[in-house]
């Protein structure tokens, strides 16, 4: 049990919920075993989150947060856009997958609770499409690139990567043979981002523009 002594803040509250999660999971968990957790009434959480549904909302997205700044790091770094924008879905996966081994409790309630945090998931997924989006645009400006909506490609990339970083798919993750896959779909994606040749001999425009909805969370 925390030491009740300690000031009470959100990210203690936080932690708290993270470690009730672990136990208890997202549908049995309470606000009163987060209170208990840490040594406090229930009503002095409430003095800090209104709800539940809001306390499970910051823990996501803490979960986020704690995944983002690698990330973002890449679109600073200099070099090529097409390496660059390799090096960011590779992170993205690299992350979510060591994420699921090394804390498989939480990233099973993360999974859950993210189809109910749809603010955050939104919020998150807009800036993994900005990402991308900054990429492709410096990829265009050198040349590396044809001329593309950078956003509708960011977004059509994201969701042809999708059963390799979102969690839905994590059961998956450890089947040998999807690094495979994903090199040969990364081949694909890049030669209609680059412009080359299809087999017939000619070019398909902006055929990385439609886009379904949420493809990573």
């Amino acid at each position: 049990m925390a030491s009740p002594e300690l000031p009470l803040t959100r990210d203690r509250i936080v932690a708290a919920a993270e470690d009730v999660l672990r136990r208890f999971g997202p549908e049995k968990a309470t606000v009163v075993d987060v209170a208990r957790a840490l040594g406090v009434s229930h009503a002095a959480v409430y003095r800090h989150v209104k709800t539940k549904a809001e306390l499970l909302d910051l823990v996501v997205q803490r979960w986020v947060d704690e995944m983002m700044p690698p990330l973002r790091a890449l679109v600073a770094r200099s070099g090529s856009a097409p390496k660059r924008l390799r090096q960011l879905f590779d992170t993205l996966i690299d992350v979510k997958r060591r994420r699921a081994a090394a804390d498989p409790e939480l990233f099973t309630a993360y999974r859950s609770l993210s189809a109910e945090a749809q603010s955050v998931a939104a919020a998150h997924l807009d800036e993994l499409v900005r990402l991308g989006a900054a990429i492709i645009r410096s990829g265009i400006e050198e040349g590396a690139f044809r001329h593309v909506d950078p956003v509708a490609a960011s977004q059509a990339i994201l969701f042809a990567t999708s059963r390799f970083h979102h969690p839905a798919h994590a059961r998956e993750w450890a089947d040998p043979k999807l690094d495979v896959v994903y090199d040969e779909i990364w081949r694909l994606l890049m030669e209609g981002l680059s412009g080359e040749k299809n087999s017939r001999g000619s070019k398909k425009k902006n055929s990385l523009s439609i886009i379904p909805d949420n493809p990573s969370k």
